[in-house]
């Protein structure tokens, strides 16, 4: 795909560019109703899931750690009561939202892209005193960036170890930052350049609090590449796909036309999802099954001698392994299991530390064993139990509740919101925050709904 810079009318052809002439031509007029309105939802989650942690000693840490080395005061972090610069507020909020493995999915990608894009586009819209319309059309075209330049490395860039929130994200940050500061084409593309040399995070730290530091790092790096584009700063054409580009140096041979293929007629950001349980996207349909399954056997769960799980290779990459703590939990198919069978819910208290040093649950994580199985697509799975008799009970899960086949609504958008807000303290905020949110593209300028978060 060419593009023309509007300012300087040379023909821009490299990824970058191509996704930068997209990103500074977008209007929000133009744009149709569903993308606009996934915008929406993903900034409706992205909000609860960062107050849902408000007390959470991760948030709290970052917090404490950025605090004494923020500059002037101008942007909100959520539900904390105190202002930081833009950077360093998103640096934290971005930590927030992506806390609990909560936040939204791209599953063609596994990319998380709020967490990275919209604290960013947030505290700078706070801080220029920008508009809700331009903030959420700045979110919708990073979150599309981001999930673009992710579709273009998957899989193998995950299966090397990036952790792409992170890795892809940061684009997805700075092309969302340079549209709502009103960067030129050409700006935009050294804005992208930029993010690629600092576009990093690994999966090997998923189960530690480095995973938090990436996650924030992406959001304001982003932010960062914006702002030196901006001043002047230049990056490489192909800083993305060049020979020895970013893409290339963590993955395979880029897939072009998944990256620039469609622009403005292909909305992956419409592709978002939204998770009802606090745990990677694809332990849903673990959960699901294991709930179905506890119900048909009532009170013979009690009965239960061993289950295995199968799934596809990305389900026992990521969930196959030992819990020591709640980000293990969050990401494991025995703890999933365990929970679904013996407990019948997945909420926020299933994952944290009690649920995850409770003695029967230790024991029953003990009882669960992963297969792999090929036929399964991404996102699904098959639990199969077996009684202490010698029968045998299986549930199979293709499409859990929060897949693109079968969505939250809002009105569960709304509920977990509420759920979240309760959690952080800000309960009583709920309705007006919500009405705030779904509402933000017709606010003058972000000051009622940030005076709602603090």
């Amino acid at each position: 795909m060419n593009s023309v810079d509007p300012a300087g009318g040379a023909p821009l052809s490299s990824v970058s560019a191509a996704l930068a002439g997209f990103v500074a031509e977008s209007r929000w007029a133009d744009i149709p109703a569903a993308p606009r309105h996934a915008a929406r939802r993903a900034l409706l989650n992205h909000v609860g899931c960062a107050i849902g942690v408000a007390h959470d000693p991760a948030v709290r840490t970052a917090l404490a750690v950025m605090r004494p080395f923020s500059g002037t005061a101008a942007a909100t972090v959520v539900a904390q009561g105190v202002r930081l610069d833009p950077m360093a507020a998103s640096f934290v909020n971005a930590i927030a939202s992506n806390l609990l493995d909560y936040d939204d999915t791209h599953l063609a990608t596994v990319l998380h892209p709020a967490a990275p894009v919209a604290p960013p586009v947030l505290a700078l819209a706070e801080q220029r005193g920008l508009s809700g319309a331009a903030a959420l059309h700045a979110i919708l075209l990073g979150i599309e960036v981001a999930c673009r330049v992710g579709l273009g490395v998957s899989p193998g860039h995950y299966a090397r170890g990036w952790h792409i929130t992170a890795s892809a994200g940061v684009f997805g940050a700075a092309a969302g930052c340079a549209k709502l500061i009103g960067l030129t084409a050409t700006q935009t593309m050294h804005a992208l350049g930029i993010a690629a040399s600092q576009a990093s995070g690994l999966v090997e730290n998923l189960p530690t609090a480095a995973k938090n530091v990436a996650v924030g790092n992406a959001a304001r790096n982003g932010m960062l590449a914006a702002l030196f584009a901006e001043a002047g700063y230049e990056a490489a054409p192909a800083a993305i796909e060049g020979p020895l580009g970013w893409a290339r140096a963590t993955g395979d041979v880029p897939d072009l036309a998944a990256m620039n293929g469609g622009l403005g007629s292909r909305w992956e950001a419409a592709r978002n999802t939204y998770k009802p349980y606090p745990a990677g996207i694809v332990f849903h349909a673990v959960i699901e099954a294991g709930v179905a399954l506890r119900r048909e056997l009532g009170d013979r769960v009690a009965m239960i001698d061993g289950v295995t799980v199968a799934g596809d290779a990305l389900l026992l990459a990521r969930g196959d392994r030992v819990v020591r703590n709640e980000r293990d939990a969050r990401v494991s198919i025995h703890h999933a299991a365990a929970i679904a069978l013996t407990l019948g819910r997945a909420g926020v208290a299933e994952f944290e530390m009690p649920a995850v040093t409770d003695a029967a649950l230790a024991r029953f994580r003990g009882r669960v064993a992963a297969r792999l199985d090929e036929s399964l697509p991404r996102g699904a799975a098959r639990v199969l139990v077996r009684l202490v008799d010698g029968s045998e009970r299986v549930r199979t899960v293709i499409t859990p509740r929060g897949s693109l086949e079968v969505p939250l609504t809002d009105a569960e958008l709304e509920a977990k919101f509420r759920d979240n807000a309760a959690l952080g303290g800000l309960g009583d905020r709920s309705a007006a925050l919500i009405a705030e949110l779904w509402a933000l593209d017709a606010a003058p300028s972000l000051t009622p709904l940030m005076r709602l978060l603090t």
